[in-house]
């Protein structure tokens, strides 16, 4: 019959199939923990696997579903980006400015922004990462892309993150102050999850190799030079098509993430500090060596001041302060 015409034809595979099926695996976990060490080598723990089980598998096929294990460690949910929705950013390592009188150099950092849909790159040079650069470099990528997100993505330097936390991360009050201007969230990625924040990081690689590499050999003796190469660079950067959408980042923004975006407020957020001051006997404040009254109800009491560069103080003072901290009380 047909049955007994294929079990003689097909007896001697189906018998190494089964064979094969019941060959002991290799413990995974300890392979990959022994590799680790120095010196242990695949072919060495094969021939220790096969001192064990002597019916084992081969070296080759050893090999195939160890790396066919492997691949599921580092499995990662995919990410979907909503139009307009979030913004990336990060900082890396810039150029030097050179001083024409000294000679001396003066390292930069590269501020980088990048939108989670369209991938649209902004890219500024700063001498710092502190609190004013970084805030400042947010307010000029905001008026580049005419455009800000509804929430920012940033990494947890100290700038914009006073304490890094996987659940409750604490905002820098300043960074809180911007956010408010522009009516966008502030949403840290998480410590040690550079995933969390690719986007910034496939940019930042961008502006490495096709901002900063094209540099190189060029000498800058100002920040707003530098930034002004840095900007026509970008202008390329973002209308080169890319090679699997085939379209450039601009018509990628253009089309998804700006309709979609927020519009910008009528006012340029104006930098402001944030300080805890202590209400002296006089009802008066000290900062930065000069003194500001507040209600006499407030005193021996701690209020928290808001300092910004060139202001009136909101509270009805009538005379401008020139090169003097404004203040307002909350």
């Amino acid at each position: 019959s047909d049955m007994e015409l294929e079990e003689k034809l097909y007896r001697s595979k189906r018998s190494e199939k089964t064979k094969a099926e019941n060959r002991p695996l290799p413990d995974f976990e300890y392979l990959n923990r022994e590799l680790k060490k120095q010196g242990v080598t695949l072919l060495l723990l094969w021939a220790e696997y096969t001192q064990e089980n002597p019916d084992g598998y081969q070296y080759e096929m050893f090999c195939l579903l160890y790396k066919k294990w492997k691949k599921k460690l580092n499995i990662c949910m995919r990410q979907e980006h909503k139009a307009g929705e979030k913004l990336f950013v990060d900082y890396c390592d810039g150029l030097g400015i050179v001083n024409r009188d000294t000679g001396e150099i003066r390292e930069t950092e590269l501020f980088v922004a990048a939108w989670g849909a369209s991938s649209y790159t902004y890219a500024e040079a700063s001498f710092s990462q502190e609190k004013q650069d970084w805030l400042m470099s947010h307010v000029l990528a905001f008026e580049y892309y005419e455009r800000d997100p509804h929430i920012v993505v940033p990494d947890n330097l100290k700038a914009g993150v006073n304490r890094a936390c996987f659940y409750e991360p604490e905002i820098n009050r300043s960074y809180l102050d911007l956010a408010e201007h522009y009516g966008c969230a502030v949403i840290p990625a998480r410590p040690y999850k550079a995933k969390d924040k690719a986007k910034v990081e496939a940019a930042v690689l961008l502006a490495q190799r096709w901002i900063l590499a094209c540099m190189r050999n060029r000498i800058f003796y100002r920040l707003g030079e530098m930034n002004q190469a840095i900007r026509e660079l970008l202008e390329k950067l973002n209308s080169k098509k890319m090679q699997k959408l085939k379209v450039s980042r601009r018509e990628q923004y253009e089309n998804i993430d700006k309709p979609a975006a927020r519009i910008l407020p009528d006012k340029r957020y104006e930098y402001a500090d944030w300080k805890i001051c202590h209400v002296n006997l006089d009802y008066h404040v000290e900062i930065y060596g000069h003194y500001y009254s507040v209600p006499c109800q407030l005193i021996h009491e701690q209020v928290e001041t808001r300092i910004t560069e060139n202001a009136v103080d909101p509270a009805g003072v009538e005379t401008l302060l020139r090169n003097e901290p404004s203040v307002c009380f909350s």
